[in-house]
């Protein structure tokens, strides 16, 4: 080799991906911001990479099943902690930039991305690669979800606090489901994944896609600009539009419980195994399944089923590897001739109240 030379680059360890047939059906994973919080809010780096390792079991058995995976996630908790790490650095250094919620969303597509990548890269079998996206969502400006604040973000806070911090900087707060009162931000309903044709290429081409939940919200303008809105899309309802779009067979949800609850924290309580698509509705009607809990994940089921799919699994992340084998979660399935509840009592609608548990902001 000749005197300054820079040697050849060394061979690439990493195998090309294998191509996946076109056929192969497509799953889509909706994960929960809290999943990765298993170390509670405080939750350090290594315990959320520890949480990804776990979350990665599940994917890989997809995977090795012959699925085409999308993996999404919720960023609540993350995007409020982002946006007010931001807000107090702001006041100690006023020259830095303060961050609106869509640059905080796309902060946490970043971080999570990246958690999750490495979580599932030394899962996944030979020849499948993870690759995340940053993703938008567009949603309509007249919205009146804008006026109507209802998003869980951040930390839980004692109401005292929630409401000191409502007043100092501006913000809307709100009970948690009982589990103490966070911030909230507008919701509005998705309309379009923008990166929907890259994820089909990608799982095309064998990668397992990290996507971005519920996605950086923008609108269009009337020039067909793209621009960010204060507001985080719930990841429930984009992943079931996700899902649509791709025409996914199976839509899984995780959330805090391994199955849904009818009469939950009743005596009447009644873990659920299996309903159809218009018994879910009837009990969504009735108040079993309430915003904040239970009730945007089997809406957004309910949208999943009405546009073609299969079946919807509904369970947590710990237990998603039974579930996947059929010995626990809720599957709602678009037609059945009964629910099925695990402890052999009838579902009927009840009166009690709904199951309380959630992940996302969910999950």
């Amino acid at each position: 080799m000749p005197p300054g030379t820079a040697p050849p680059p060394a061979a690439s360890p990493v195998r090309p991906p294998a191509v996946t047939h076109p056929a192969a059906p497509v799953t889509v994973l909706a994960i929960g911001g809290n999943a990765l919080l298993n170390g509670g809010p405080r939750a350090t780096i290594a315990e959320q990479f520890a949480a990804a390792r776990q979350l990665a079991r599940p994917v890989a058995e997809l995977v090795r099943a012959g699925h085409r995976v999308v993996v999404t996630h919720g960023n609540g908790p993350q995007v409020g902690f982002i946006k007010r790490r931001a807000d107090l650095a702001a006041e100690l250094a006023p020259e830095l930039p303060l961050l609106d919620l869509d640059m905080c969303v796309a902060d946490s597509q970043g971080s999570i991305g990246y958690i999750l990548v490495r979580g599932l890269s030394d899962a996944l079998p030979a020849g499948a690669r993870p690759v995340a996206l940053l993703t938008h969502t567009v949603v309509d400006p007249d919205d009146p979800a804008f006026a109507r604040p209802t998003k869980p973000i951040g930390s839980h806070y004692e109401r005292a606090e929630a409401e000191r911090l409502a007043a100092r900087h501006g913000w809307a707060v709100a009970d948690d489901a009982g589990r103490g009162w966070r911030r909230v931000v507008p919701s509005p309903a998705p309309h379009a994944v923008l990166e929907l044709d890259a994820i089909a290429t990608l799982l095309d081409a064998g990668h397992v896609v990290v996507a971005g939940g519920g996605g950086i919200p923008v609108t269009r303008g009337p020039d067909g600009a793209l621009c960010g809105v204060e507001a985080v899309v719930d990841k429930d309802a984009t992943s079931a539009l996700l899902a649509s779009a791709l025409g996914a067979d199976e839509l899984i949800v995780t959330t805090g419980v391994e199955r849904i609850a009818l009469d939950w924290g009743t005596p009447n309580h009644r873990d659920l195994d299996r309903m159809d698509a218009a018994q879910a509705r009837e009990h969504l009607a009735a108040g079993q399944f309430p915003e904040g809990s239970m009730g945007p994940k089997v809406r957004s089921a309910l949208d999943f089923l009405a546009s073609g799919g299969h079946r919807v699994l509904i369970t947590s992340p710990g237990a998603l590897s039974e579930a996947l084998r059929g010995t626990t979660g809720t599957r709602i399935v678009p037609r059945d001739r009964t629910v099925r509840s695990v402890n052999g009592k009838g579902s009927g609608t009840g009166s009690g109240t709904a199951n309380g548990n959630t992940t996302a902001s969910g999950p």
